[in-house]
């Protein structure tokens, strides 16, 4: 229970990893405010809370919205009159592209729902964080670990959120906040196990030969799962971490080490 009575703020959330992170705090004894765009999604992850006993409230809103993004802070501290942790999971993936010739609005497009987002999102939500002793936990990415082709747009995004948490770190500090940042490498979901059965199928062999292939390079010789990535954000976000900010995690099982 390293959340118990806390207030948990979940931004991004989706049936993979932004649910893994809800339930997560919840089974860590916070109650959790769930922010998306599709409110069903909201509605069955906020049903799966309650049925642990702690409440959820959903707030469908576009974190690179200013109205939205105010809404959503409004909605926090009337039902809970408190924020103790902040989590950004909130990201709109740029094209995949080399940097030579990719579109620029895309590659805007990765910021604004990226370091942008959490930036204005972050500030909105100062007071009460400050009030609170609270941190601020930013899912990036393992990209930062290469600069394969054609990944160059989605590392600009995830370092420009890396900085945004660094920079944060030392304003934030002396005002008692907390910020860190999550790296998580591949994550064994839905839309990872769709791409792997996709691969396969234009090679002529089957999910899981393409998953071992895949996993042999990584010291633990498999692939991280959402609920993993889900308790190293739960970690940080609790006084169990009460020392470390500024710091990145990564949660790769040993693909890449930092």
């Amino acid at each position: 229970m390293l959340l118990r009575d806390k207030v948990v703020v979940v931004s991004g959330v989706g049936p993979g990893l932004g649910r893994s992170i809800a339930v997560a705090s919840a089974k860590a004894g916070a109650d959790v405010v769930l922010a998306a765009r599709t409110e069903s999604r909201l509605t069955d992850i906020a049903k799966e809370i309650d049925e642990l006993g702690r409440r959820a409230i959903s707030v469908p809103a576009d974190v690179t919205s200013e109205a939205d993004a105010r809404r959503l802070v409004e909605a926090t501290v009337d039902a809970f009159g408190r924020v103790d942790a902040l989590v950004h999971n909130a990201f709109a993936i740029p094209p995949m592209t080399d940097l030579a010739k990719v579109e620029l609005d895309g590659v805007r497009a990765g910021f604004e729902a990226g370091s942008i987002a959490a930036l204005r999102l972050t500030r909105l939500f100062l007071p009460a964080l400050e009030t609170a002793g609270g941190s601020v936990v930013m899912i990036n990415s393992a990209v930062l670990r290469h600069s394969r082709q054609p990944y160059g747009p989605y590392k600009m995004a995830k370092a420009s959120l890396l900085a945004l948490a660094q920079s944060l770190a030392t304003e934030l500090g002396p005002r008692g906040i907390r910020v860190n940042s999550v790296a998580p490498g591949y994550i064994w979901a839905d839309t990872l196990k769709w791409y792997f059965g996709y691969l396969a199928e234009q090679r002529g062999i089957t999910r899981d030969e393409v998953y071992a292939e895949t996993a042999s390079g990584i010291d633990l010789r498999r692939l991280p799962e959402p609920d993993e990535i889900a308790d190293a954000v739960i970690f940080l976000a609790s006084p169990m971490a009460r020392a470390i900010t500024g710091q990145c995690l990564d949660v790769n099982c040993g693909e890449y080490h930092h």
